[in-house]
Parts: structure tokens; C-alpha cells; sequence
């Protein structure tokens, strides 16, 4: 393990060993808007309690450590019965501390459906497109971590669906942290692209063990054309040493349909960015979020859609239960632009606190520049209804089991918008055995 407990100064060491090792890929497009990208980290620096986004997160413990990125492992097949998600079909890539484990990992779509390749072999092969879309949507110009991860960009996952491809069946991408022999921490880049009137479902799923700490930066690009249809999941369970941050930035042409749904359901500290730019009229955004720390944990969702042309819908529904000593944190942006007339935008953030020792930060934030519009934002925080609960103990249900009952119907709507029904059962036994903990 690196000795060095300064995390920028590792990170720009290790960008420099790195370029000194490559050859005609350091004069590369892709690798020079990882150079400025270094510069920009190198300039920001990482977010203090002073930043205004990070008020309420502080990352002075996780800047403080070392990692290993990119720690080999030995990781088997063992390991993935361990972990497995029961009754999941589909493309299913494993990531190990941050690098493709092609042995673990099964393709199932036909390469004229969809191209699914590591970023690093897309870089070459599919460079043009590559090109086109990448380090296009993601803010690494203003965010540390996004630039970061820019400069780093290599292991990850490229998706391209062709125009009018519908893919069967999902994509689903497993990021594993093992943090058995070492500090870890890897930094995941992945690029979808969807063409016109295609539909895909990829969902992300976060797991992490080891008594040590991992760190995980994640970005994720997606671009989606005309008509297209995508269904966008992130599934979180890892281990209070965890760190995750990571950012989702989402570009939709006219008459696009982008779902999100956010599920964190464990992590030490979690961080997720979802920015959405609708950039064509009758596009359509949903963004759906669940989280239920723990525990100390703590659950940051900072949301942010733009609403650029006019005839555009947004919707958003987050929810959070808080037990024990955890802190959560929404802030949700929404933006209509002068040109975007006739836009419809709702934000909801509902929370129950289950435990006096528990804190929710909530910052709805609305700004809206066109005068035919319907928007609106609220949030609620509060704890469980004491009529309900007298009611269910009345007869005969337990307090215990009455409390599980109403956290598991509050947190239901969401896990609803679940669509891939392995996913969905996995997250509802995941819910119920952690709201029924002492």
C-alpha cells in the first residue's frame, strides 16, 4: 500500500508514471482531454465543507488515505456465487477493483444489437465514436472527482446501440471493491450511447468486502437520440469502510425517454450525481432514488435537471428512511430555460426518521427562466405515523413488525419502478432484511 496519505498528490503521481509508460496513445484526442482534465483536477483540488455542493459531505477522511487503484485480486468464481443476484439473466460484466474480468463475465446479445466492450478496447476500435461522445456530457471542468476520473479514464464500459435496436436483454454492470488484503479504489468510466427509437436497460450494481477501505469514482455518460428509450438502474450495497462517489450525466434529444432509479441500500459513504439535460422538445426524464443508512452511514443525492427546449416533462420522486446515527442529504436542481415554454417539471423528497439521532439535509432548489410552465418541488421530513402504528398493534401485529410494515410500504414505490424482476426481488429482500435490523 502507498505510504503517501495525500490523495491528490498520489493520483497526479500515478497520471504521470502512467503517460511516461505509453507511446502513441499519449498524443492521442482522447488522452489530451485526459491531460487537461489533470490540469483541472490539479487546479480544483478536492471539495471542502466551503463548497457549497459538499456542505453537508465531508471528504476530508477519504482525501486523507491511501489507496491501491486498480489492486489485482483473486476474485473467483466463488466469490461471484457469493454475490450473485438469484435469477439474473442477461449481459452480466464484472468489474474488479475497477479492471474487466472477461473469465467471470457473459455476453449474451448479438453484436448487431448492442457493441458492449471494455472502455479501454473501445478507445481503439470505435474511436470515432468515442471521440464524438466522450468527456461531452460529465462536468470535469467544476467537479474534482469528474475530472479525476476523466484523466484516469480507461477501465470502464462502452455501450453503443444501434438505431432502431431494441436489446433484450439487460446490461448489467458489477462493480466489486475487494478490500481483503489492502486499501483500495478504482475509478469506472463508462460511455452509453443509444441511437434513434432504440430501447436498453443497464443498471450498475456497487458491492464491496474486506476490512479495508475502498474508494470507488465512478462516471457514467449517456447519450440518448431521438425516440430512444432507456432504462438506467444503480443498485448500492457495500460496506460501511466504503466510499462511492459517483456521477451520472445523461443528454436526451426530442421525443427521448431516460428513466433513472437510485437504490442505496448500504455504504459508508455514498455520494451520487445524476445531471440530466433535455435538449429537445417531448423528451420525457424520470428519476426515481431509495436509500436506507445506517448505522453512521451516510447518503448524499445531488440531482440536477436542465430543461433546454420547450414541451418537455421531468419527474422526480426520492425517498429515505434514517435509522441510528446516519445523515442523509437531497439536493435537487431544476432548471427551465428561456426557450423551454410549456415544460412540466415535478421534484418530491420524502424521508421518514425512525431514530432522534438521525439527520436528512434537504435543499429543493427551482429556477426558471420561461413563464408558461408547470413546476414544482417540495420536501417532507418526518417520522412514522403514530395513528397507523396504534392502529396495526391493535390488531395484534407487533410494534416492531407494524414499524418494518410501514417503512417497507413507504419505500415500495419506488423499488415499483424496479423493471427487471431479479433486480427488484433482490432489493426487496435486501430492504426487508435491513429494516427488520435491530
Amino acid at each position: 500500500m502507498n505510504s503517501n496519505t495525500d490523495l491528490k498528490a498520489q493520483l497526479i503521481a500515478d497520471f504521470k508514471d502512467a503517460e511516461g509508460k505509453m507511446n502513441g496513445e499519449a498524443k492521442s484526442p482522447i488522452h489530451l482531454v485526459r491531460q487537461q482534465a489533470l490540469q483541472t483536477f490539479n487546479q480544483l483540488g478536492f471539495p471542502t465543507i466551503k463548497h457549497e455542493e459538499w456542505k453537508y459531505s465531508n471528504v476530508k477522511n477519504l482525501v486523507n488515505q491511501s489507496f491501491t487503484f486498480n489492486a489485482p485480486s483473486d476474485f473467483s468464481a466463488a466469490d461471484v456465487e457469493q454475490m450473485a443476484i438469484p435469477n439474473l439473466d442477461g449481459n452480466i460484466l464484472y468489474f474488479i477493483n475497477g479492471v474487466y474480468n472477461e473469465s467471470l463475465s457473459t455476453i449474451v446479445s448479438p453484436s448487431d444489437e448492442v457493441v458492449i466492450l471494455p472502455l479501454a478496447e473501445a478507445i481503439k476500435s470505435h474511436a470515432d465514436v468515442i471521440e464524438k461522445y466522450f468527456n461531452q456530457y460529465a462536468d470535469s471542468a467544476d467537479n474534482a472527482f469528474t475530472a479525476v476520473n476523466t484523466a484516469f479514464a480507461k477501465n470502464g464500459v462502452f455501450i453503443y446501440v444501434p438505431e432502431k435496436k431494441v436489446v433484450e436483454q439487460p446490461i448489467i454492470l458489477r462493480f466489486i471493491a475487494d478490500a481483503r488484503e489492502t486499501n483500495v479504489a478504482a475509478q469506472p468510466r463508462n460511455l452509453i450511447v443509444v441511437g434513434k427509437r432504440a430501447e436498453v436497460q443497464v443498471a450498475e450494481a456497487y458491492r464491496s468486502f474486506g476490512e479495508n477501505v475502498s474508494f470507488t469514482n465512478a462516471v457514467t455518460e449517456v447519450y440518448v437520440a431521438e425516440e430512444a428509450n432507456v432504462h438506467y438502474y444503480k443498485v448500492q450495497n457495500e460496506s460501511d469502510q466504503s466510499y462511492n462517489i459517483g456521477t451520472t450525466a445523461v443528454y436526451q434529444e426530442g421525443r427521448s425517454v431516460f428513466t433513472a432509479n437510485t437504490v442505496t441500500a448500504n455504504g459508508g459513504f455514498v455520494r451520487n450525481n445524476l445531471n440530466i439535460k433535455i435538449d429537445g422538445e417531448y423528451a420525457e426524464a424520470n428519476m426515481f432514488g431509495l436509500y436506507i443508512p445506517n448505522g453512521k452511514q451516510h447518503v448524499d443525492n445531488h440531482t440536477a435537471v436542465d430543461h433546454a427546449k420547450p414541451n418537455s416533462n421531468s419527474n422526480e420522486l426520492y425517498k429515505g428512511v434514517l435509522k441510528d446515527k446516519s445523515t442523509g442529504v437531497f439536493n435537487g436542481k431544476i432548471y427551465v430555460r428561456e426557450d423551454a415554454q410549456k415544460t412540466n417539471a415535478f421534484q418530491s423528497c420524502k424521508n421518514v426518521l425512525i431514530s432522534n439521532d438521525a439527520t436528512m439535509n434537504t435543499k429543493p432548489q427551482l429556477e426558471i427562466w420561461a413563464d408558461d410552465v408547470k413546476c414544482s418541488h417540495g420536501t417532507t421530513t418526518g417520522q412514522l405515523n403514530d395513528d397507523a402504528l396504534f392502529y396495526m398493534q391493535a390488531r395484534g401485529i407487533s410494534k416492531d413488525s407494524a414499524r418494518a410494515l410501514l417503512m417497507l410500504a413507504f419505500a415500495q414505490e419506488v423499488i415499483d419502478k424496479m423493471e427487471i424482476p431479479a433486480i427488484k426481488e433482490y432489493l426487496e429482500g435486501l430492504i426487508v432484511e435491513k429494516i427488520y435490523q435491530a
